[in-house]
This record gives C-alpha cells, sequence and structure tokens, in this order.
C-alpha cells in the first residue's frame, strides 16, 4: 500500500460489514487508524481485533445522536484528532406500494438513513471546525439518490436528501477546508443486496451472478470497488473536490432503468445485514 491516508483518523459507520468493513481494511492499510462503529457488535469487534492497534470499535446506532457523538470522541480521545468521518451505515428498510407504506415504516428508514447521516455530519463538523480544519466527511448514497426508479420509495427519498446535505454542508465548511462528498454506490455484492437479489442474507455467490447478469459492464462490484472510491475522496488526491457525488455503479444510471420490483408486492423491511422484518 502507498500510504495515502498515514496519520490521518478515521470514524466509519457500519463498519463491521459489507462496505464499511472494505473501507475499514483498505483506510488501515494505508495508514489510518479507524474507529470501526457498528451495531452488530460481535463482528465489530472480530474486525477492530483484526486490524489490531489501529483500530477500536463502538457500539453505534446511529439514529443516537449520543451514540455519533461518542464515536467521534472515542476517535479524538484514542488517536488524538478526526481527519475523516466515513457516513456510511445504512438499510434498504420499507419496500413495497407508495400506498401501503406506514408512517412506522417511513419514519425509521429515514430515521436511519438521512438522520445518521445529519448526525454524523453534525458531530465531524463540530470536532473539526474546533480543530482549525481541515477534514474530510463522506457519505453513502445510491443510484437510488441520482435517479428514480433504482430503489424503494423511502431509501429513494432518504439517499436524494444525502445528496443535497451534502452539497449544502459543503458550501458551509468549505472556507474551513472541510471537504464534504458522496458516494453513489451502484449494485454491489453484500449481506444486504444478498437478501434482496436472493433472498438469502448468505448467499454471496448467487447476488455476485445476479449482480453482474444486471450490470453494463458485465461484471458485479464488491465492497473493495466502493472502498477504493472513499479512499480516493479521502486522501489529497481529491483536495479539491468538495460537493460532489461519486458515481460507482459500472455505468449503471447512463444505460437505462427496468421497473423496480421494490414497488409491488407486500410491505417488508430489510434492516442490517439483510435481516428481514
Amino acid at each position: 500500500m502507498s500510504g495515502r491516508l498515514d496519520g490521518k483518523v478515521a470514524v466509519i459507520t457500519g463498519a463491521a460489514s459489507g462496505i464499511g468493513a472494505g473501507t475499514a481494511r483498505l483506510f488501515a492499510a494505508e495508514g489510518a487508524k479507524v474507529i470501526v462503529a457498528d451495531m452488530q457488535d460481535d463482528t465489530g469487534a472480530a474486525l477492530a481485533t483484526e486490524l489490531g492497534d489501529t483500530a477500536r470499535f463502538i457500539h453505534c446506532n446511529v439514529t443516537s445522536e449520543n451514540d455519533i457523538a461518542a464515536a467521534v470522541d472515542l476517535a479524538v480521545s484514542e488517536f488524538g484528532q478526526l481527519d475523516i468521518m466515513f457516513n456510511n451505515a445504512g438499510i434498504v428498510g420499507a419496500v413495497g406500494p407508495i400506498a401501503e407504506t406506514t408512517v412506522e415504516a417511513w419514519d425509521n428508514t429515514i430515521d436511519i438513513l438521512l438522520r445518521g447521516v445529519f448526525l454524523g455530519i453534525k458531530h465531524a463538523a463540530r470536532v473539526m471546525t474546533a480543530a482549525g480544519g481541515p477534514g474530510v466527511i463522506i457519505s453513502t448514497s445510491s443510484t437510488a439518490g441520482v435517479a428514480g426508479g433504482l430503489g424503494p420509495h423511502v431509501y429513494t427519498a432518504a439517499k436524494h436528501g444525502v445528496v443535497g446535505l451534502t452539497k449544502s454542508v459543503a458550501n458551509e465548511l468549505a472556507p474551513m477546508g472541510i471537504r464534504v462528498n458522496a458516494i453513489s454506490p451502484g449494485n454491489t455484492v453484500t449481506a444486504m443486496t444478498a437478501a434482496v437479489t436472493t433472498g438469502d442474507a448468505d448467499d454471496v455467490d448467487g447476488a455476485t451472478s445476479r449482480i453482474a447478469g444486471m450490470s453494463p459492464l458485465g461484471y458485479a462490484g464488491f465492497p473493495e470497488d466502493i472502498a477504493a472510491a472513499a479512499l480516493y475522496l479521502a486522501s489529497e488526491d481529491a483536495r479539491y473536490v468538495s460537493g460532489h457525488t461519486l458515481v460507482v455503479d459500472a455505468g449503471q444510471t447512463t444505460a437505462g432503468m427496468t421497473p423496480n420490483r421494490m414497488h409491488t408486492g407486500a410491505t417488508r423491511q430489510f434492516h442490517e445485514a439483510g435481516r428481514i422484518t
């Protein structure tokens, strides 16, 4: 590795699995100290142990302001600073026809996907501005955040909100040298997408095959592909990039769309690591 993040300290939410875990491993390999923040205690703690002295785990429910503040403060108390905040935690959340979507399902999904990003940006800004900058804040949106028809209704609304919040906060924080960007992944092989595409969160091979079949490039994207985008935005290579949403989707959003099956059938909620309620 090239040490592109030598001396940097990052907080990553949703870091126990999927894109978050891939990013935690890459950031650590590139020289960063990492706070692994997640509700999945066993897998999160195991990842921090795997990464060794460069990482710490903290239980974090991103809908809780106290939990987000504690994760940010842990970075400062353990490693002396906060340079990178990656607001990555997410779920698919409520799926089904709009006329059958409950207010409870709407609120639960928005709380995790948009409130959680707001809280992460808020507390990263608190620490970064107090330090006089600079800093980097990255949030995970989705192709559903840049186009309609690519995700369930509530998910789409929240992910569009992430893009809008990114642009707005980038404008505020730019004078302090704090860059604020988003990443919009296309279909990426994780437990969550395995649950959606195959009905089984553990069927990674099946998800890989199905996602490859939908990819304009003919092959599937993996957490490492999104982690590479996060590394670029976190590094000095992106020193002149702020307020931007980097789409990483094999060209999916340029190739036309097919009807989204998440707008039909029974209403459900997909939660962490592909769990369905």
